[in-house]
């Protein structure tokens, strides 16, 4: 079976704190292996990194052909905001997954 190219838009909006080249480049990585693990179809994703007194907010908005994935987590360090939001991403895309597969296959629960 050939491997299909998943192009995926991914942006990265920094806000109420300064742009790093080192978040941008790990949270792209982290969403971008995420995404690719259950997504066949080209889509579009959109990486919010805040900063709120003490609360480091990392967020996702993924869409892509026919559904929407959205994902937020708060810690106290972005880095670690970052993979929790992965971690709820994953979650929900696995879930969408698993859906559609037993859909297809006429599972029943």
């Amino acid at each position: 079976m050939p491997n299909q190219n998943t192009d995926i838009n991914l942006s990265v909006t920094f806000r109420h704190t300064e742009p790093t080249d080192a978040l941008k480049k790990y949270s792209t990585e982290k969403v971008n292996q995420c995404i690719k693990k259950y997504v066949k179809n080209p889509g579009d994703a959109h990486v919010v990194l805040s900063v709120e007194k003490r609360d480091h907010i990392a967020e996702v908005q993924f869409h892509s052909k026919g559904f929407e994935v959205t994902a937020r987590a708060i810690s106290e360090d972005l880095y670690a905001a970052i993979d929790k939001m992965v971690d709820t991403m994953d979650k929900q895309l696995r879930r969408r997954k698993d859906k559609l597969v037993g859909h297809k296959t006429g599972a029943r629960a």
